[in-house]
């Protein structure tokens, strides 16, 4: 029987020819991650159960990004207890204010994550490595405290679903309009521990960007993971920032899936999540002239540089509409200072908006944007649930950065064209 990608990068970490869709398997782990929030409980429990080293100090990342710059003691202590446990430990892939960015931007940017490997993390959008053409998940902090002591962990192998794409994306529609696009066909729940497989020759009109941000929602549809393949753009995001060897799956002809799904990139028109479900979603044209009061652009899913040029290009010459606050947040030191050389950064402030360091913040309702009672933001993040950008009387509408960019403008939710 056949195997797809996930199921061929999950036998080869557990030193196994062939797995099935189910069955329970102990696989090897290339990396475990834990931010600021979760990493501190995942020392607790290291630490609780008795290990006094970890399996691999060059295989642990720790990335300071949801609270930092801290906002208050709270926060503080646990950014405290982080670096301790890095010091002690002598953890190589630790990231602080100054070297940090929002960590599934981070972790990919620096060569971290690679095709073929096997990567838990301890928050939810760990999938999003998968535009690599990794297995990456998220776990929780007892997971990722017992993956740093003995670098293994145990996975139900996932059933899959295929979702072939055709096509092309037209002008303004990007990756997040298309996984916005599948979360409102199949669910929040529609992939449920199961392996989004994105394949076709659509794969190709995808800049690894678009990948990155398809694979980070796959969790809002319940994905175990989303995968891509590796193409000569996976190869060419690669070279130069993986320094040591990778291996690129297929899945297997016969490879058997639970669902096939066939989607016309060229058809997608721009896609926002209404509150309070990602699945909630509408074309633009349908809600536009919905009024807001915020609009951000940035996160995990949205604040990579082609999104900032995006947003730079239509805020250019324009200024954010009265009573709308527009914040962007560039994912990394590097997005930052690229924002800087070419511009984008002053585009930014002279139309109105504020131009943050690269941090979670406002994503979890943190900091750096939360929202108050009967407020609504307009968001290129992934996550619109009750309160999950400040008061639970707050709404949040996800979008692209076009979408918000274009709205922070008008003031309303709006597409460019019709600027």
């Amino acid at each position: 029987m056949g195997m797809t990608m996930t199921q061929k990068i999950l036998a080869a970490h557990a030193g196994k020819d062939q797995v099935s869709a189910g069955e329970l398997i102990e696989a090897k782990l290339d990396l475990v991650m834990g931010n600021d929030v979760t990493t501190p409980v995942a020392i607790t429990e290291f630490e609780k159960a008795g290990f006094t080293q970890v399996f691999d100090k060059d295989k642990i990342a720790i990335v300071l990004d949801h609270f930092t710059p801290c906002k208050d003691i709270a926060a503080a202590k646990l950014s405290f207890e982080s670096r301790n446990f890095a010091k002690k430990h002598n953890i190589k892939h630790f990231f602080d204010v100054g070297t940090v960015g929002i960590e599934h931007a981070l972790l990919p940017e620096k060569g971290i994550v690679a095709a073929g490997e096997v990567i838990i993390g301890a928050d939810s959008h760990t999938c999003t490595y998968g535009a690599l053409g990794a297995f990456s998940t998220g776990v929780g902090s007892t997971d990722m405290a017992a993956g740093m002591a003995s670098g293994l962990s145990w996975f139900r192998v996932p059933e899959a679903i295929s979702i072939r794409l055709t096509g092309a994306l037209k002008p303004w529609v990007s990756g997040k309009d298309v996984i916005l696009h599948i979360i409102g066909m199949i669910g929040v729940d529609g992939a449920l521990y199961q392996s989004m497989e994105f394949s076709g020759p659509g794969v190709a009109s995808l800049s690894m960007d678009d990948r990155f941000t398809i694979c980070n929602m796959a969790i809002e549809a319940g994905g175990k993971n989303g995968i891509f393949p590796v193409d000569e753009q996976t190869i060419a995001y690669m070279d130069g920032r993986v320094d040591r060897p990778w291996t690129a799956y297929e899945a297997d002809p016969d490879a058997e899936y639970a669902q096939v799904i066939d989607l016309d990139l060229s058809t997608i028109e721009s896609t926002v999540s209404l509150p309070h479900l990602p699945s909630n979603t509408k074309t633009i044209s349908e809600v536009k002239g919905l009024p807001i009061q915020q609009a951000v652009i940035g996160s995990c899913t949205n604040g990579r540089i082609s999104d900032m040029r995006v947003a730079a290009e239509i805020l250019k010459g324009r200024k954010v509409a009265d009573g709308v606050r527009c914040i962007v947040i560039p994912a990394t030191q590097d997005v930052y200072m690229q924002c800087i050389k070419e511009g984008l950064t002053e585009i930014f402030i002279e139309a109105g908006a504020v131009f943050s360091v690269p941090t979670c913040g406002p994503c979890l309702g943190g900091h750096m944007g939360v929202i108050y009672d009967g407020e609504r933001a307009v968001s290129t993040t992934n996550r619109n649930f009750v309160g999950r950008m400040g008061h639970v009387g707050s709404e949040v509408v996800l979008a692209s950065p076009a979408i918000a960019a274009a709205s922070a403008v008008a003031g309303c939710l709006c597409s460019p064209d019709e600027l």
